[in-house]
């Protein structure tokens, strides 16, 4: 698998990463088990996926700690995995977002424990606070990687004020964002300022909570309780009209003898101002699935053909 830098750092990952909010998420997915979740994490790393993206939010450190323990576990070198994290809510304040410095270097310490490593590859400011200059706040970041607690700096839910005012030094590597053929408001402002400042792209929620995965027809239906329903892209014009779009991707993903996964997957990757794509599994199986999309070579044809029907 083809490894990419992050931003000016010295980091340099897989192109295909991991998603781990279903690792040890327990408060954001019901019925999760931690032995589930380890296995989901050896899997990607057995099939060449090197990136490891959580955050303290998902199972407010559970997430942390289970990939601690793989990373512990004999078979596997822990120079050879890149290990991202976040954090922003301040349990001291019930949840509150802090981005000060004193908090920062207290999530990092945190952090570093729970993952059982004296080094974090990158780590984000997962939402940004009201209160802290955010150039104060990168820059207590980049004292933690001058002590090489550290090696890359990423801020995610940043608007482009805040990542303008964050990078002042710049000292910003990576940014986390929303983005996905269905959501791209970020491609007009700010993927030029990513280009001009040399600063990588990941997107989350690439596969839309599975709209982009081809498994659902315009008549699928949600029960009352499924989350799914207080989302706009699966009720009424708009979820059909996403799913006649990806009725369209399939043919071209038989091409490939892909599933509409692994060519969404194909095509993330082969996007200039994307330099790795995040998504996640609850299951080995499906991180299996998604690492065959490395091996899809998409056309500059195809790629603009998918990129003109989602514009």
């Amino acid at each position: 698998m083809t490894d990419v830098r992050i931003g000016k750092s010295q980091v340099y990952a897989s192109a295909l990463g991991l998603g781990t909010n279903a690792v040890g998420g327990h408060n954001l997915y019901p019925n999760l088990t931690d032995d589930i979740g380890k296995e989901v994490v050896r899997t990607a790393i057995n099939n060449g996926i090197t990136l490891l993206d959580t955050a303290f939010s998902y199972g407010r450190g559970r997430s942390e700690e289970l990939i601690g323990e793989v990373l512990q576990e004999p078979e596997f070198d822990r120079s050879r995995v890149i290990v991202a994290t976040k954090a922003a809510h301040d349990m001291r304040q019930n949840g509150k977002f802090n981005n000060s410095p004193e908090f920062l270097r207290d999530a990092v310490e945190a952090a570093l424990q729970r993952l059982q490593t004296d080094y974090l590859d990158i780590f984000y400011i997962h939402f940004p606070d009201e209160a802290t200059p955010k150039n104060e706040a990168v820059a207590a970041l980049h004292q933690l990687k001058e002590e090489g607690k550290i090696r890359a700096i990423g801020v995610s839910n940043f608007s482009l004020e805040q990542l303008k005012e964050a990078n002042q030094d710049g000292y910003v590597d990576i940014v986390e964002e929303r983005f996905s053929l269905i959501h791209r408001e970020h491609e007009k402002e700010l993927f030029p300022y990513l280009k001009a400042n040399n600063i990588s792209f990941v997107p989350y929620y690439p596969l839309d909570s599975g709209l982009l995965t081809g498994k659902y027809s315009e008549e699928t239906h949600f029960e009352d309780s499924d989350l799914r329903n207080k989302n706009p892209d699966f009720k009424g014009e708009r979820f059909a009209e996403i799913i006649q779009k990806v009725d369209q991707l399939k043919p071209i993903a038989n091409n490939y003898d892909a599933s509409v996964t692994q060519l969404v997957l194909a095509w993330y990757m082969k996007h200039p101002q994307i330099d790795v794509v995040i998504p996640g599994a609850k299951r080995p199986d499906q991180v299996e699935a998604n690492a065959k999309a490395v091996d899809i070579h998409l056309s500059t044809e195809d790629f603009d053909t998918i990129d003109q029907l989602f514009k």
